[in-house]
C-alpha cells in the first residue's frame, strides 16, 4: 500500500488479489489522521442548536435593518 497525490487528490494504491492496482481516496481509509479540531472537541460543541439558530434570526434582523440582504 502507498498514499501519494495523483490526479490532483490524495489517494491510497493497493494491489488486489489478482494483481489489479487499485485505489481509494485517502480520505474514505484510515490512512488519514482524524481532523485535529474533531479529535480534540470529541463531538462537543461550546454552542447549542437553539442559540445558533437564535443568532441566525439576530444577524437577519440586523441585515434587514441596515438595508442588506435577507439571508446573511
Amino acid at each position: 500500500m502507498v498514499r501519494r497525490t495523483n490526479w490532483g487528490e490524495d489517494r491510497v494504491f493497493y494491489y488486489d488479489l489478482q494483481g489489479a492496482l487499485k485505489s481509494f481516496p485517502a480520505n474514505v481509509t484510515d490512512v488519514v489522521e482524524g481532523d485535529a479540531f474533531a479529535r480534540i472537541s470529541a463531538g462537543r460543541s461550546a454552542l447549542c442548536v437553539d442559540d445558533l439558530l437564535e443568532l441566525r434570526d439576530l444577524l437577519d434582523q440586523y441585515a434587514v435593518g441596515s438595508g442588506g440582504d435577507k439571508g446573511v
